[in-house]
């Protein structure tokens, strides 16, 4: 699965969450978070099976540009070996097979040199993409990990407003009888 989609489906997770009233925390569901993280290490090697399929690719044009060198070589030593009878024609094919050797190194380095940029920025992009899955990842496990002390914190305070709400327990007055009255302090 594409490590974009489940980003998504992450930020998706956390619009879907229940906010605290007045304050910037959400609670969102712990089980699908995990399982979304389990999908997104899953992901990961996805993406460097693609880094390692773009190193593969760069080795193949190395390979066919290696290949197309040896054969314009080889085409140059024919070909000087077909006119070694005459003098002239020789010192000519030499001096063209030298340049088409030179061409085709300097054809080749260009190919490796570009092969090497492409596959670097393309490793240089997949780094930055898993830093930032890994820094949104981390930024959510701290907020879980402050969203728990914050509720264990907040504690204390739910045992006070529940203690103040208790009805405080009054005297039972009997009004059958008149002379009784409500004893107050003593006096």
């Amino acid at each position: 699965m594409d490590i974009l989609h489940l980003v998504n489906r992450m930020e998706d997770l956390v619009d879907e969450g229940r906010r605290f009233f007045t304050t910037k925390y959400t609670v969102v569901d712990e089980e699908r978070v995990l399982d979304l993280l389990d999908q997104m290490r899953m992901s990961i090697p996805d993406e460097i099976e693609k880094a390692a399929q773009t190193i593969e690719q760069r080795d193949r044009v190395l390979a066919e540009a290696n290949e197309e060198a040896a054969r314009i070589v080889q085409q140059a030593r024919q070909h000087s070996e077909d006119m070694i009878d005459e003098h002239d024609l020789v010192k000519q094919a030499k001096v063209r097979a030298e340049y088409v050797v030179e061409q085709a190194n300097i054809q080749a380095q260009a190919i490796t040199r570009e092969a090497d940029e492409y596959v670097l920025a393309r490793l240089n992009q997949l780094e930055q993409q898993i830093t930032g899955y890994l820094a949104e990842v981390r930024n959510g496990i701290e907020d879980m990990q402050y969203q728990e002390a914050a509720a264990v914190e907040a504690a204390p305070e739910s045992d006070v407003i529940a203690a103040v709400s208790e009805p405080v327990p009054r005297p039972i007055i009997n009004f059958d009888r008149p002379a009784q009255a409500p004893i107050g302090n003593g006096s």
